[in-house]
């Protein structure tokens, strides 16, 4: 510097430090200040403009700030290179001037004139606040302070006057300008031209932000405000910024894990030039090798994710490593040695105080930008991950299904996905845990430079590798039990779903307890793996715990007892023992990092292979137009459900002429069904070709319904068009329907058309198809399920020769016989193959098995009639937005949710484990004081006569901290266990006891929500967060006590402080609850929404509308991120608040250890601050720990909400019990019955007064919706009584409990349900029949070949909801049940509808002979198969219309005599 400065010195201590005025020297004034803002903005200028111009936001309109800033730096300029000129001038006049007079205004001029650039550049690319310059500019300000104060006192001091009038003016000048442009770059620019903010009226204030907004997240006010004035509401919520939207997430997800795994084709292609090279090899050698290689090539999601969301998190990244070595500032300044020097000056004091505060504050701000880059990454890997699994699902094969059920896959979306976005906070941790350390043990080195031994490096190394390797151990452990409790898991919530799913079966058969009993078994597994888990993780608590303090003990201990002149003093001992503190915070947060990893990585496992799966073929059917001419061809087709098992399809040879008509038949399970989804592309093409003409309309044998309205199920996406949709309903037999739905065709259709009955589901299916107006019609059985009269309508106006459809061509799989003579062809099938095809007289005259099938089944030739009569179908009044809204409770959360969770873990035990954290932070106070009080020895030469004491004392009080920290996690852990196990059982209790009106009206997502992620929240989320809430409590209050009892003047501070703290939190609280429950509101529909999905993607599919459907899952997630985004951005605010009032404690806990100076000793002034500057971490965590807790504690709210519903009447009632052999007879009479649905609702039946005698059989007949079901229902008691009452043999049925009952009846539904598991489990859930008589049903029931055929035999697997299985075969397997349980009542709900003809036939016959002596009530659509029974019960709206034997029915000519004149039977 002497080259540059001449004669100006650069450093002077006795004029810096050493006094009472102290000022810096000329030429570091000169050189340094000015220089610094200079440095850092041509440092970051090149990176900024590269980053500008690939972040180009569109252009700015210049404005009156942006030409003042412009004008004002070129003034800058001026001004700068005034001074360079002057420098000039008087070198011109031989006044000689050092070169610091030339270069500093050269070098600060140029870069105002990049300053100035940077102000326009930035305009032309949109940024409305920089915060580049505005750094630039506080720098500046912040630089010129001190030549400002220097000059004012040089022209005080000195009577001459000012020496350098120009210069003097010039800086003046400077300091001003630049002081202005530090103000103006606090205002922002207007928005650039077309930006989203102009178009958006509800646009996020974030885009629109200042630089200083963006840093203290002051653009969160406006709706903090909001939410603590009144509960924020969806329409409050701003609109998702578009880089956070799925709309550009996924598809960058997606395009990186296409190029993943194209890089592993790419690879698997150049494989086989390796084979030669294992000529020699013994083939099981190749096969190991071989599996090494195919898991080398498993293309990595990992990569993917890195590419996609990387270098987004590194920007997060960099403003963490900043704050790390920020960190470390502050144990450096602390006020020890300014205390131990009594003539040290006050000012030196105050400047460390300031110091303090300022690192404090610079760190919060960075600390905050880190965590906000952290959650945004997070919050885009799940839109990214959610995105990605809801496409998939969209295209996976049926094989890959069978092992992705929905149970498991929506634990993909919501714990899996969550799991991630969990870690993305942690992550930085990794690498930001280890160099805290690292710098940690560097700085203790440097405080005991000196006199370090050796003993003490070695000692120290040992403890942390001691402690390193007991956390890998306990990680591997972690790891191992981990991926177990994701299995229970999976295996429980997939349970679950099929419960929910079959729930009302499993009421009518009395099967709760066995079913329960299952979902308990898994839950103990959960359970086990949870407690083993917890306590791995008290264990890894407590060593984590202890190392700071064992390292502390070590270094001290080592220090004093290795040479006898080594003194621990007041510094050393509390400059370590604040890096120890900095220390404990990675070592606390190490063991929850790797945990989450542990756990991502076993989530990240199970996306891949999700994602991995092999997806269906759209090359399988050529949709191109066939130069056949024909509609649709299959040739020498052989297809299977997946590429190993064997053919279903053998030999598949079928032309469809177009605008023909073709009727598929055959027996159930003769491959029927699967010849639609061959023409699909569902099923593994083998070999052979298959070819569409034109679009797809498809009609499913179990109708799929949306959970939307009734017209938009229709719709299907397509425009309404009034007169086409007015025909459409026309000729579905709808329009009936829409008057006695209460919105009309706006009502909304509840989940799986809950609310609608099977026939008009299936017509709502069947004129969604007829509206698509497609080319090629697949129908797949619709007219089943609907009543013969109506079947007949529909064939008439819509499938038949004369039909809506004429000219198109259809492909029709049918069970009715009546409509054969009117379809162009038939094609029969017989086990997989195409037994014959022809017209319907070809086939008679080639008297073969269809000829022999219709001389016995078609009783006589239709009747034609003139007009098919409509009765007005009953009116049933259902709510038209039958969902239950989410109720959002607007007042806090109460306490009496944390007394119902502390009920759960135990009073008791929950105050002990608050009394054993009290008792674990009082040791460490107590060793601290302690600490505290053997360095002030020093000052009194006592310290070696009390070393061993003051050694024992300070060990003794640190290890019984680390034996607490064990004894409360491992009572914490107790707890836990407890709750998750009491809070899941109380809900599984309710669940099962809840009346089916309940699951009716709930979406079945809903509960599913409450079983997987709210029971995940409490099981693992919610223990940790009130185990880290506990410990940051405690630490925050020790810390107070400490600095009262150090400094009791703080204590007038503490109050003010309080107060904001506490209003702050409150603020905060009430905006930040509201958020988190519409985020939980909105959090449902996306897995609603993805169960649906799965369960119609061959409905959606077929009529192409994948896109359709991906879109609406976008728009569903990014609703749950618009109320998700605004809450973790309410962290942040509240963070950042907080902090700044933890830096003000330990401001002011340095102010008063400096005003104090005199009267404290350096130990109780080390201790002091050292514990202020743990405040701010504790605080900060306090706060998310609390935002946390609150957040969480809501999960044992919405499961004790769905604990405490409506429950029915009680399964067993002890003194009502029926004896063992009730019903004896079977007599059953309904006396002056009413019942409706729910509360509030019309009467569905009306005083109904009938008797039956036991043993005979009774048909139930009625048009759609008059009551047939629920007549059988109360008969079981789904539905109570509203008046009058039921009577089975003497016994009132409403005073009996539920299970007597139902276990003494039996019914057959309409639906068959099958649950996953195996035959007999579906059979015989108790294990109460022995297998013979098993095996006796199933020949009863026609299954026996079918079984035998099995490999597994009675233990084959029937997948969820018995997809492996026909739904003839799944009616049949129902038809075992009911003969396995035998009871003298039975009740058969158009069981047969989904059978052909002949098994019918069989089935009736067997019913005929097994039930003899057993009273028989049937809802028949197929009058045929009642026409012998003893009585036909006739229902009309709700009442009875008619009831006699069906002969006289038939000669009075009434309702019954034009059904039966429809079917062809009078």
């Amino acid at each position: 510097m002497k080259h540059l400065c001449g004669n100006l010195t650069f450093w002077d201590s006795n004029l810096t430090k050493h006094t009472d005025l102290p000022d810096l020297p000329a030429c570091f004034q000169l050189s340094v200040l000015p220089w610094s803002p200079c440095i850092y903005l041509w440092l970051t200028s090149p990176f900024y403009i590269l980053y500008l111009k690939r972040n180009n936001r569109g252009y700015i309109m210049m404005s009156i700030l942006n030409r003042i800033k412009t004008v004002l730096g070129l003034i800058l300029w001026i001004v700068c290179w005034t001074d360079l000129f002057s420098s000039f001038h008087e070198m011109s006049q031989n006044q000689s001037k050092p070169p610091i007079y030339f270069v500093t205004p050269l070098i600060v001029g140029m870069t105002m004139l990049l300053a100035t650039f940077l102000i326009q550049y930035e305009r032309l690319k949109g940024v409305q606040s920089s915060g580049v310059l505005f750094i630039f500019w506080t720098i500046s300000v912040l630089c010129a302070i001190v030549p400002f104060r220097s000059k004012i006192i040089s022209v005080l001091c000195f009577q001459n006057g000012v020496e350098d009038k120009l210069r003097f003016t010039t800086f003046y000048i400077y300091f001003g300008l630049t002081l202005i442009q530090l103000i103006l770059s606090c205002f922002n620019e207007k928005p650039p031209l077309f930006s989203s903010v102009v178009t958006d009226p509800n646009s996020c204030p974030e885009i629109t932000a200042g630089f200083l907004s963006k840093m203290t997240f002051w653009w969160f006010t406006s709706m903090a405000i909001k939410g603590y004035k009144s509960p924020l509401e969806n329409k409050d919520l701003w609109s998702l910024n578009k880089q956070d939207s799925s709309e550009l997430v996924v598809p960058n997800l997606l395009n990186e894990w296409e190029v993943e795994k194209s890089k592993q084709a790419a690879f698997r292609k150049a494989g086989p030039d390796a084979e030669p090279n294992h000529v020699s090899v013994s083939p099981e050698e190749e096969e190991v090798l071989l599996s090494k290689r195919k898991e080398v090539r498993q293309p990595s999601f990992l990569r993917a994710l890195l590419r996609a969301f990387g270098p987004y998190f590194l920007i997060g990244s960099a403003f963490k490593l900043l704050q790390d070595l920020i960190t470390f500032v502050n144990p450096q300044l602390m006020l020890i040695d300014f205390t131990k020097q009594s003539n040290a000056p006050l000012w030196w004091g105050y400047s460390l105080a300031f110091m303090m505060f300022g690192t404090s504050l610079l760190q919060t701000l960075i600390l905050h930008q880190h965590f906000q880059y952290c959650f945004v990454t997070g919050m885009r890997l799940r839109s990214g991950i959610i995105g990605a699994i809801y496409r998939k699902s969209l295209v996976i094969t049926n094989e890959a299904k069978r092992s992705s059920t929905v149970g498991e896959v929506v634990n993909l979306m919501s714990v899996d996905a969550q799991r991630f976005m969990d870690l993305t906070t942690f992550l930085n941790m990794l690498w930001s845990a280890p160099l805290q350390i690292i710098l940690a043990l560097f700085f203790l080195w440097r405080v005991q430079i000196c006199t370090l031994p050796l003993p003490s490096v070695v000692q120290r190394i040992i403890v942390f590798i001691q402690n390193v390797s007991l956390i890998k151990c306990v990680a591997v452990l972690f790891l191992k039990e981990m991926v177990n409790h994701m299995k229970h898991k999976d295996d429980r919530i997939k349970l679950m779903n099929e419960i929910l799913n079959g729930i009302k079966v499993l009421k009518l058969y009395a099967w709760e307890v066995s079913f329960k009993e299952k979902i308990l078994q898994i839950r103990q597994k959960e359970l086990t793996v949870l407690r083993k888990t917890a306590y791995l993780s008290a264990l890894s608590t407590m060593a984590w715990t202890s190392a700071p303090f064992m390292v502390a003990l070590t270094t001290f201990a080592v220090y004093v007892t290795v040479d006898e002149s080594n003194v621990l003093d007041a510094e050393k001992a509390f400059v370590s023992l604040s890096l120890f503190n900095i220390l404990r915070f990675p070592l606390n947060m190490l063991p929850q990092v790797i945990s989450s990893i542990v756990q991502a990585s076993v989530s990240l496992k199970r996306i891949q292979d999700f994602l991995s799966h092999d997806e269906l073929d759209p090359e399988s059917v050529d949709r191109r137009n066939n130069a056949s001419g024909n509609g649709a061809d299959v040739v020498n087709g052989t297809f299977s459900w997946a590429k190993q098992d064997q053919a279903t399809l053998d030999n598949i040879n079928v032309m469809v002429p177009q605008g023909s008509l073709l009727a598929v038949v055959g027996h159930v399970g003769c491959g029927k069904t699967s010849l639609v989804s061959a023409l699909l592309g569902e099923m593994e093409k083998q070999e052979g070709q298959i070819s569409i003409r034109g679009s797809v309309a498809y009609v499913p044998q179990q109708a799929w319904i949306q959970n939307a309205t009734l017209r938009d199920n229709i719709l299907f996406g397509r425009p309404y068009v009034e007169q086409k949709y007015r025909c459409v309903l026309e000729a579905c037999a709808l329009t009936p329907d829409l008057e006695v739905l209460p919105g009309g065709d706006q009502t909304e259709i509840g989940e799986k058309g809950i609310n609608l009955s099977g026939g008009q589901r299936q017509r709502v299916s069947l004129a969604r198809a007829l509206y698509s107006d497609a080319d090629v019609y697949l129908l797949d059985d619709p007219l089943s399920a609907v009543d013969a009269h109506v079947a007949k309508h529909i064939f008439d106006k819509v499938i038949g020769p004369e039909g809506a459809l004429k000219g198109k061509t259809r492909i029709l799989v049918t069970h009715g016989i009546s409509f054969l003579p009117q379809v162009d062809n038939i094609l029969v099938m017989v086990d997989g193959r195409v037994s014959e095809m022809g017209s319907y007289q070809d086939l008679l005259k080639q008297n073969g098995a269809f000829a022999e099938f219709l001389r016995n089944y078609s009783l006589e030739d239709i009747i034609e009639d003139d007009e098919v009569t409509e009765s007005p179908t009953e009116k049933k009044e259902l709510k038209c937005f039958l969902v239950m809204s989410c109720v959002l409770c607007v007042l806090q959360v109460k306490f009496k949710v944390y007394w119902e969770y502390a009920k759960a873990v135990g009073p008791f035990l929950s105050l002990f484990i608050c009394f054993l954290y009290g008792c674990q932070s009082a040791s460490a106070i107590g060793a601290n004081f302690w600490l505290s009080e053997w360095t002030n020895d020093a000052q009194h030469n006592r310290t070696q006569d009390q070393v061993s004491m003051r050694v024992g004392v300070y060990a003794a009080l640190g290890i019984s901290q680390g034996v607490l920290v064990m004894f409360s996690s491992f009572t914490l852990a107790l707890g836990k266990i407890q709750a998750a196990r009491k809070l899941h059982q109380t809900l599984l209790d309710n669940k099962f006891h809840t009346p089916q009106s309940f699951f009716d009206t709930t979406p079945i997502g809903r509960i599913i929500n409450r079983f997987s992620k709210d029971i995940y929240v409490i099981d693992e989320v919610l223990p940790s967060t009130i185990l880290m809430f506990l410990g940051t409590f405690f630490a925050s209050v020790s810390t107070m006590i400490v600095i009262i009892c150090s400094t009791p003047i703080f204590a007038l501070v503490i109050g003010p402080l309080a107060l904001i703290y506490v209003f702050v939190q409150r603020f905060y609280v009430a905006t930040s609850r509201q958020l988190k429950r519409l985020e939980s509101v909105s959090r449902s529909p996306i897995y609603s929404h993805f169960s649906e999905t799965i369960t119609g993607t061959s409905v959606i599919r077929a009529y192409g509308r994948n896109a359709a459907f991906v879109l609406m899952s976008d728009m569903k997630v990014d609703e749950n991120q618009k109320s998700y985004y605004p809450g973790i951005v309410s962290n942040r605010w509240l963070g950042v608040r907080i902090e700044f009032i933890g830096n003000c404690i330990v401001l002011f806990a340095a102010l008063f250890a400096v005003i104090g100076k005199d009267k404290l000793s350096p130990g109780l002034v080390g201790l002091s601050v050292s514990y202020a500057l743990q405040v701010t971490m504790s605080l900060n965590w306090m706060v998310r720990m609390t935002s946390d807790l609150e957040s969480n504690i809501v999960a044992v709210e919405r499961v004790k909400e769905y604990s405490e519903t409506q429950t029915e009447a009680p399964w067993i009632v002890k003194d009502k019990q029926p004896p063992p052999d009730w019903p004896p007879k079977g007599d059953v009479e309904f006396v002056d019955y009413s019942v409706r649905y729910r509360e509030g609702l019309d009467l569905v039946l009306r005083n109904i007064s009938l008797k039956v005698k036991g043993g005979e059989k009774i048909g139930i007949v009625g048009r759609t919706g008059a009551g047939k079901s629920s007549m059988t229902l109360c008969l079981f008691r789904l539905l109570e009584a509203a008046d009058g009452e039921i009577v089975i043999d003497e016994v009132k049925i409403s005073e009996i409990g539920l299970h007597d009952l139902r276990s003494k009846l039996t019914i057959i539904p309409q639906e068959p349900v099958l649950f996953s598991g195996t035959l007999r489990m579906n059979l015989d859930p108790f294990e109460k029949y022995s297998d013979e008589e098993v095996w006796k049903v199933l020949e009863l029931s026609h299954l026996k070949k079918f079984v035998s055929n099995q490999t597994s035999k009675l233990e084959l697997e029937c997948s969820e909801g018995g997809e492996n299985l026909s739904v003839g075969q799944r009616q049949l397997v129902c038809l075992a049940r009911a003969l396995l349980r035998k009871t003298r009542i039975l009740v058969l709900d158009e069981a047969t509808a989904a059978v052909d003809l002949e098994t019918d036939d069989l089935i009736q016959s067997t019913i005929r002979t097994q039930f003899e002596d057993c009273t028989v009530f049937t809802i028949a659509h197929r009058l045929n198969t009642i026409m012998d029974y003893t009585r036909v019960l006739v229902l009309d709206k709700g009442q009875i219309a008619e009831f006699d034997t069906p002969t006289n029915l038939i000669a009075q000519k009434g309702i019954f005599y034009g059904m039966a004149k429809d079917a062809g039977l009078a």
